[in-house]
């Protein structure tokens, strides 16, 4: 039977005291046991890195909060192990409708294409991501899960930081290689580094309401401009699991926070949607102001800063905790090759580097939305409702409408650790960006692409007919015998003949996507970051090239 993870308490353990100096370096500990802070936990631990995770309650969080999980983030789940509950529990949906007034304007489609594993969306409670990922996490030998223990001092020294963390039973110390600070909005770690994020926040206030109904709403998206039951006003409307609905209703700044939370206030909105009739009850009530916020950088130290500790946007978009569980996708594997002696320190600040590009655009994303959403002048009113107008007969005002860019992974264009093309190439698989999924089939069993990545650096090799000349398949096997080794997938025609090949994973190109979506001829090779990121591609397979493009990948030295 599922835990009920909103009455859940987590176990606490009083900590060992050894302290100070005597204490050992732990390689990671990270702070914050939300979704982002369990993401880099069990993945570091996944990884053989052993790990102490730090939070300063024993519950998992109130509410529904985040709601919406991106395609990408549902890909990463998978490759933590609990993807399959996640999704399973979850609303899947792709679709979303726009409406003004009274009036549908158009609908939009988020995956309009066949042969991905994880639709564009799920959506899901935050309690259960997190019941999911703790429930994952307890599985994992190398990972120490400390409840109840607040980080209260901190001080960084040339070889760990030190921490000093209060439990029920007194404080105690411990000493990190590497501290990962996911601790929220509210980052007791920023405050204690003397650090601060920086930003907007928009003078307006929205309410969220869950409720508990059953509706036949579809499973979509659907966002009201200025609609009859809430004029003036914008409306978001979500279905969750459970028969729970999420809606937002915009406020406007002068709303009283307090106020606006009780059921007196509340009932009559959600009723003027639904109508008097229908009856429902409240779940969860909360209100929020739109900010956009950031650290001007993630790393400082030994310390790195992940999700809401070192980034915030407004929620229309789904690109807070999507872009927090993307940060430490971007990390571990970058910590773990530090840690183990096969890439240099300086690597780390490529963490920082790429992670900033990622704030930067789901901030303009999202600040674009707000304007949109919430005109602040009558001439901006009257432009939006002109669009939103146009929009029903015209595709190029379609464009222009922003009820909130939905979140999509960021392309690392311009990052040091890619290898420029040296070879033409049409599509979206350039050097950073995030691999496009297909399907596959073994010898023995059907398969997606990115099961079979991440972790380590893979390699893709299309062969024209399954064949791999000797030669081809010295120089492919010689990469798996790296210092850092690049594990190479030979991705062949539906129709053609698979040998076996000792150390190559052979597979059919089943729908011919791979070879669409990665614009491949015979002979083409890519080079896949552990994250699961293009780092380098060629028409022709050049071993020397790709033990070039690792070390530069990995910021060792050429």
């Amino acid at each position: 039977m599922e835990n009920n993870y909103q009455t859940l308490e987590l176990q606490y353990r009083a900590p060992r005291r050894a302290g100070g100096d005597a204490d050992p370096i732990h390689p990671v500990i990270v702070v914050g046991a939300g979704p982002v802070g369990l993401s880099a936990a069990i993945d570091l631990a996944h990884q053989g890195v052993r790990t102490i995770l730090l939070d300063d309650d024993n519950k998992l969080s109130v509410g529904s909060r985040a709601i919406c999980f991106a395609k990408r983030t549902l890909e990463i789940f998978d490759r933590l192990g609990c993807g399959d509950r996640i999704v399973d529990k979850g609303v899947s949906w792709n679709l979303g409708k726009v409406f003004f007034k009274d009036q549908p304007v158009y609908s939009f489609n988020l995956l309009p294409e066949q042969g991905h594993r994880r639709p564009a969306f799920i959506n899901l409670q935050q309690y259960y991501v997190e019941g999911y990922l703790y429930e994952q996490a307890q599985q994992e030998e190398n990972l120490d899960l400390r409840w109840k223990s607040k980080v209260i001092a901190m001080e960084q020294r040339e070889d760990c930081t030190m921490l000093t963390v209060e439990t029920p039973d007194g404080t105690y110390t411990l000493r990190a290689a590497y501290v990962i600070a996911a601790d929220g909005s509210r980052s007791t770690m920023r405050k204690l580094m003397g650090l601060e994020s920086k930003g907007q926040v928009f003078k307006d206030r929205f309410l969220i309401a869950d409720i508990k109904v059953t509706a036949d709403f579809p499973a979509e998206r659907w966002f009201w401009f200025d609609p009859p039951f809430h004029p003036n006003q914008s409306v978001l409307l979500h279905k969750q699991p459970d028969n729970v609905w999420r809606i937002d209703f915009q406020l406007g700044w002068d709303a009283d926070p307090v106020a606006e939370k009780t059921p007196e206030r509340v009932i009559p909105r959600v009723q003027a949607l639904l109508g008097k009739d229908v009856e429902f009850e409240l779940e969860w009530v909360s209100i929020y102001t739109f900010s956009c916020l950031r650290m001007d950088k993630f790393r400082h130290g030994r310390v790195l800063f992940a999700g809401d500790a070192a980034h915030g946007v407004s929620p229309f978009g789904a690109r807070g905790a999507n872009s927090g569980v993307q940060d430490v996708d971007n990390l571990v594997w970058k910590l773990k090759l530090v840690l183990d002696g096969r890439a240099p320190d300086a690597l780390l600040d490529t963490y920082g580097s790429e992670r900033e590009q990622a704030a930067d655009e789901n901030i303009l994303n999202s600040t674009r939305a707000t304007d949109f959403i919430t005109p602040k002048s009558k001439i901006s009113r009257v432009f939006r409702d002109a669009v939103l107008s146009l929009s029903k007969e015209h595709a190029f005002a379609r464009r222009i409408v922003n009820s909130g860019r939905l979140s999509l992974p960021t392309t690392y264009s311009g990052t040091r650790l890619s290898t420029a093309d040296a070879d033409s190439f049409a599509g979206a698989m350039t050097p950073g960006a995030p691999c496009a999924d297909a399907p596959l089939r073994m010898k023995d069993r059907d398969e997606w692409l990115l099961a079979l990545l991440g972790n380590e650096f893979n390699g893709l090799f299309f062969t024209g007919d399954g064949q791999v000349p000797a030669k081809l398949a010295d120089g492919l096997q010689s990469l798996a015998q790296m210092r850092i080794p690049v594990k190479t997938i030979v991705v062949a025609p539906a129709d053609a003949q698979l040998p076996q090949i000792d150390g190559l994973t052979m597979v059919h190109d089943v729908d011919g996507l791979m070879k669409e979506r990665y614009d491949a001829t015979p002979g083409t090779f890519y080079l896949l970051r552990p994250d699961q990121h293009v780092c380098a591609r060629w028409r022709h397979l050049d071993a020397d090239a790709v033990r070039a493009a690792v070390l530069h990948a990995t910021c060792n030295a050429e």
